[in-house]
């Protein structure tokens, strides 16, 4: 019986972005390079999700001594959605108002 490691199965796109992080730690990576690892980056979307975990969820020792995470939901703030009444009173205030003053607007 062999004791082999287990095969890791990785794509082609996951290969060559490996190899361009370890050339810009490096230090070694030219500009198509970096485009290249930015655009590897964009496409893939299980690469995106590596690279936002590293850049949110891991501590940056460089900052600070603390080693607290910046998770993403203190950056990203809620988006409040209007009302059916907001909505509703948004509606007829520009349907009502709005020619009245863009009259105004013209005869200035």
């Amino acid at each position: 019986m062999s004791h082999r490691k287990p095969l890791i199965r990785r794509t082609f796109l996951q290969e060559r972005y490996e190899i361009l992080i370890k050339r810009q730690r490096d230090g070694k990576a030219t500009f198509n390079e970096l485009t290249e690892l930015d655009d590897i980056v964009n496409r893939d979307p299980t690469i995106r999700e590596i690279v936002l975990i590293e850049n949110y969820f891991m501590p940056d020792n460089s900052d600070d001594n603390t080693g607290s995470a910046n998770p993403i939901k203190e950056t990203v703030k809620p988006v409040a959605h209007p009302t059916l009444l907001e909505r509703l009173k948004d509606f007829f205030g520009r349907l009502f108002i709005l020619p009245s003053e863009q009259a105004k607007a013209l005869s200035l």
